[in-house]
């Protein structure tokens, strides 16, 4: 029988995992950047350890030489949102994605698992570039509310406990608990436009008053000395008053003298 090196074994999943957090990470600030909101609300990843890959081997009856194409989650993703309408935007942006190909999907949020278990999780080939060239691996990409994954996270732990013989109360707990947090969910989605409304109020207020701030200190860099401390203290009373049409007014008196110094210098 061949003697598997398994840390060579891994490292184009660990570089798969690493690359694609990257992009969902980048592409959820892209998002904020041009819409002011994301359906990504974080990414988490990792490679399934070396017992956890034999265990599921043996469970599903996959030899080892056939371990690339058998386990199709050694590379996971899991990409979290706060509504369950962003899981079906979230997967529509995955399928028009050209550094990736999805091989199949599997509706875990409608169709939920009889233990309750609810997720949307899509297995792409990602070619990942190694030093021996194109290396095309299989990574499965969970799509899930903050909700689901909480209920996961737990349903997960218990599983190890019982070592996936939960006791009937156990079961049965779960799954109530894995209903009231889908109730949760689409209560949530029932005031999501207010949600959302708050959310890019405070991303407003945020970026408004960092470009106040770093205008003010480029005035400095245009020696500007005196306007940039006139202004940083009208920022200052500004800031306490709450008052952000005022600032907003203050912003682009700032502007103006941050151009006109541009122009002189």
């Amino acid at each position: 029988m061949e003697i598997r090196d398994w840390n060579k074994f891994l490292l184009p999943y660990e570089q798969a995992v690493e690359e694609l957090k990257v992009k969902f990470r980048a592409l959820r600030q892209e998002m904020k950047v041009r819409y002011e909101y994301s359906p990504i609300e974080f990414v988490t990843g990792r490679v399934k350890r070396i017992s956890s890959i034999l265990e599921k081997a043996g469970r599903l009856g996959v030899p080892m030489d056939r371990i690339e194409t058998g386990i199709e989650d050694i590379a996971g993703i899991r990409i979290m949102c706060q509504f369950v309408e962003d899981i079906g935007k979230i997967a529509e942006l995955i399928r028009g994605r050209k550094d990736m190909i999805v091989v199949y999907e599997k509706d875990y949020v409608t169709n939920k698992k009889e233990s309750g278990y609810r997720s949307y999780h899509i297995i792409v080939e990602y070619p990942v570039q190694t030093a021996l060239g194109t290396k095309p691996v299989l990574a499965e990409l969970q799509i899930r509310t903050l909700a689901m994954n909480f209920w996961a996270t737990i349903e997960h732990s218990l599983n190890y406990k019982f070592k996936e013989q939960l006791p009937d109360e156990v079961r049965m707990r779960l799954r109530r608990a894995a209903e009231a947090a889908f109730r949760l969910d689409e209560e949530m989605s029932s005031i999501r436009e207010e949600i959302v409304a708050g959310q890019r109020l405070f991303e407003d207020k945020s970026n408004l008053v960092s470009r106040v701030l770093s205008d003010i200190q480029e005035l400095y860099f245009y020696y500007r000395i005196k306007d940039a401390a006139e202004y940083q203290a009208m920022f200052n009373r500004i800031w306490e008053a709450g008052d952000m049409d005022e600032l907003r007014r203050l912003s682009d008196r700032i502007r103006e003298t941050l151009e006109q110094a541009k122009s002189e210098g």
